[in-house]
């Protein structure tokens, strides 16, 4: 939407312009404006360097490169084209090749950028100063410098495809914002520019704070639980191989089962882990009269295992499984996971004994 003017009987918007228009350039002009007056894009923030480029084998150079009050640096990637080109892209992998900067770089990089600003020799006692003063600290503390690398990207505009990508990039965690850059010409020849972040909407950002710890926490208990089964199973396929060819040449996975031939297409004879259980059991796929066949042998085959079994044949569903349960899973006490290895690993011996000649022979 326009910006107005409220004159005395009327609202009159102002005349939109562009960067290209008024013959403004990136470098020249927005960029330099911007880094005297970096405020103007956020709050807390301490230009480091112009034009940084303190890496091996690439030309690359961050258009601004920033420092917040809480140690982190900040990537400012500017256009002053309606679209904003790829410039998250080009964003990302400055924020990649940068986030490694050490606090003593980081003193070097603004000392070198204060005496380019000022025409004078590098001071970096002076340059020190200032940015411990800026932090509040009495002195570096490595360990929580740089422990995160943020993105502002500032355009006149951004595509939807952008957009789409910074709200994708958000969702995974990563700090990135748009910031538009909107220039105005007045009547009087003067210009404005007005300065909106749209993502995150200033409004809704502690809403999606919520949402986004809220989806961390739910990423953070999802790569737990792929550990803790991949900790299992590795034990379990590791006791296995000793005296269990059937899965001998499995890998552990993250996943909740681990399948096995039987040999016969159609057939797999599996372990499942599930938090506080497990099953071993033999899946049959869309063969209805193979699965009747070996219920008709029911208490043969249940006795040679030596324990009841579950048959299961879900209306609907084209598979068919004869599986054996017990108490143990992931989540119970690791001290106790060696003997629910052992008992899963019997009823799989148990399991295949019984079932591999019937198979087989159907």
């Amino acid at each position: 939407m326009p910006i107005y003017e409220l004159r005395q009987n009327c609202l009159t918007p102002l005349n939109a312009t562009s960067f290209e228009i008024e013959r403004l350039s990136e470098r020249w002009d927005i960029q330099r404006l911007l880094r005297d007056r970096i405020e103007c894009l956020e709050d807390g923030l301490m230009v480091l360097a112009e034009e940084f480029s303190d890496w091996q084998d690439s030309n690359r150079r961050i258009d601004l490169l920033c420092l917040d009050t809480e140690a982190n640096l900040v990537v400012v990637e500017l256009k002053r084209t309606l679209d904003g080109g790829h410039m998250e892209l080009q964003a990302i992998r400055y924020a990649a090749m940068v986030s490694g900067m050490r606090f003593e770089q980081a003193v070097d990089a603004y000392a070198r950028f204060r005496a380019q600003i000022e025409r004078a020799a590098a001071d970096h006692d002076a340059a020190r100063s200032q940015i411990l003063a800026f932090l509040n600290w009495a002195e570096p503390i490595e360990d929580d410098f740089a422990q995160d690398t943020r993105i502002i990207l500032a355009s006149a505009d951004f595509s939807k495809e952008l957009t789409t990508s910074v709200m994708w990039l958000r969702d995974r965690e990563i700090d990135i914002r748009c910031v538009r850059l909107k220039p105005y010409r007045l009547e009087d020849s003067r210009m404005l520019i007005d300065i909106q972040q749209l993502i995150p909407l200033p409004e809704a950002a502690e809403f999606q704070t919520q949402i986004g710890a809220k989806r961390q926490a739910v990423r953070k208990e999802r790569v737990e639980r792929h550990d803790l089964r991949y900790r299992f199973w590795d034990g379990l396929l590791s006791k296995a191989k000793e005296n269990n060819p059937v899965h001998a040449n499995r890998s552990p996975s993250k996943d909740t089962w681990i399948s096995g031939s039987i040999g016969r297409t159609g057939f797999s004879i599996s372990y499942t882990l599930r938090q506080r259980d497990n099953n071993v059991h033999l899946w049959i796929a869309n063969n209805k009269a193979a699965y009747d066949s070996l219920l008709n042998q029911k208490a043969e085959i249940e006795e040679e295992f030596g324990a009841p079994l579950i048959w299961k044949e879900a209306e609907g569903q084209m598979g068919r499984t004869i599986s054996f349960p017990q108490q143990g899973g992931y989540r119970s006490d690791p001290e106790e996971w060696p003997a629910i290895q052992e008992r899963m690993i019997d009823a799989m011996l148990r399991l295949d004994s019984a079932l591999r000649a019937r198979v087989q022979a159907l």
